[in-house]
């Protein structure tokens, strides 16, 4: 009986909220959280640590079972440069200013540690001691995130890296002495200045014995002067003269931009440049 009352009470109410219009129905919420990708937390062998991987999706992902190139951001963290690129690629899908891409982003803690060899250089012994960890991190990226996204996620089998300043560091090393690691290569104002500047020096000489295979790399650099500058130079010298078969590179220089101007605009350029849409496409 007292079901059958709280049934009758319940209906009258119902009743009376849609004849009143002054009985405010009920509301969603006003206020959503955005979602613009997923996250995973892998704890690594290579690191001793756990890291954030964020990956966003392009707008086809789920409309499709089209495979996507994808591309790895270095200092890829939420709270670092995910979202920014994230969003290059977002406007990209909708513009079709370049190919489709998944991008995933790597979290780095200790950037000098992680993006580093070990410098000879003793000013940056004394002031960065944690430097030199480039090769686990390389590890990480390598056997951990990419199994994890190919496994996961739709992955046509090209990879790009991109990253700036110390990041873009990491991957002229990765490409200069491991360039397996991937199929394009992309480093916005990389602080080449590191170590006096070994890598512009030993360019020629990496790229001498260049292993086969088609590859890109993008290069840009700012107003930066100096050693960094130098050595950028010395890497281009390196591409001219022993002209690597398979490699296609271009270079951006922006003394109108600061170090910390360039990121995003010369990204954009890089990602038109890497990712070209075909006729087809169009």
């Amino acid at each position: 009986m007292m079901k059958i009352f709280t049934c009758a009470v319940l209906l009258l109410a119902a009743a009376s909220c849609a004849s009143n219009p002054k009985v405010a129905a009920p509301q969603a919420p006003a206020v959503r959280p955005i979602v613009i990708g997923e996250q995973r937390l892998v704890t690594s062998s290579a690191l001793g640590d756990t890291r954030e991987i964020n990956i966003w999706l392009p707008p086809s992902y789920e409309k499709t079972d089209a495979r996507y190139p994808v591309i790895y951001l270095i200092d890829g963290a939420l709270d670092q440069d995910f979202p920014h690129i994230a969003g290059l690629a977002q406007y990209g899908a909708i513009s079709w200013a370049f190919e489709e891409a998944i991008v995933v982003g790597v979290q780095t803690k200790d950037r000098r540690a992680e993006l580093t060899w070990r410098s000879s250089d003793p000013a940056e012994l004394r002031d960065f001691p944690s430097n030199g960890n480039s090769a686990a991190f390389r590890r990480f990226l390598t056997d951990e995130v990419k199994p994890l996204i190919e496994k996961n996620y739709r992955a046509s089998g090209e990879d790009a890296l991109l990253g700036e300043s110390l990041a873009g560091l990491f991957i002229v090393e990765t490409f200069l002495k491991h360039p397996e690691t991937a199929d394009d290569y992309i480093a916005i104002s990389p602080s080449l200045w590191w170590d006096f500047g070994a890598l512009g020096k030993e360019a020629k000489k990496s790229l001498d014995d260049f292993p086969k295979g088609e590859r890109k790399i993008y290069l840009a650099i700012a107003s930066e002067k100096g050693t960094m500058r130098d050595a950028m130079l010395s890497l281009l010298a390196g591409l001219k003269k022993e002209k690597p078969k398979g490699v296609a590179w271009t270079f951006s220089d922006r003394p109108d931009l600061e170090h910390s101007t360039i990121y995003h605009r010369e990204a954009l350029e890089a990602l038109v440049w890497t990712f070209p849409r075909t006729s087809e496409e169009k």
